[in-house]
């Protein structure tokens, strides 16, 4: 848990179940922001599972002010062969336009490093989209590296179900 003094009264916490509705409308509202809503095909019962089932895939980090959800850090696990150890990949950090430039993406970022650091990661990463350019000032301040050399790939639906085929 991180809280802030210098700036509203911020805490940063780890999700529980009981907080499984505040993130999926953190959820829809950075996809409303991406404007890829139409996306977002999960339900709250399928992210609860994701991250408090028998085999969590995920976890989440949540950001209140004064009491109220003000934005989210969901990630997991990955690892580097070269490294030879565990990382955490950052899937989606948003905090809600009315808590922006108050502190609350780098308290959030801030805990997930220290986090990577307590649970001996080798690194820390995450990905942002290229036309995102508020956030990729905002990770480079915080000395993030954009690897433009790296590219996503990406399998999904029916792409994904064709490799029981192969």
């Amino acid at each position: 848990m991180t809280t802030m003094t210098d700036r509203p009264s911020v805490e940063i916490r780890p999700a529980t179940p009981s907080d499984v509705p505040i993130l999926v409308n953190l959820i829809k509202a950075l996809a409303d922001y991406e404007k890829l809503a139409h996306e977002v095909t999960g339900s709250a019962e399928d992210l609860s599972a994701a991250l408090f089932g028998d085999r969590p895939y995920a976890e989440a980090l949540l950001a209140w002010v004064d009491g109220k959800p003000a934005g989210m850090a969901l990630f997991f696990y990955n690892f580097s062969t070269f490294l030879m150890k565990p990382g955490i990949y950052l899937e989606d950090l948003f905090v809600y336009p009315d808590y922006r430039r108050q502190g609350i993406g780098k308290a959030l970022l801030v805990s997930l490093g220290k986090l990577a650091l307590e649970r001996g990661c080798g690194r820390f990463e995450w990905s942002v989209l290229d036309w995102n350019t508020p956030a990729i000032a905002f990770y480079e301040s915080m000395g993030a590296e954009i690897k433009p050399e790296w590219q996503i790939c990406r399998v999904t639906g029916e792409a994904l179900e064709a490799f029981r085929l192969l």
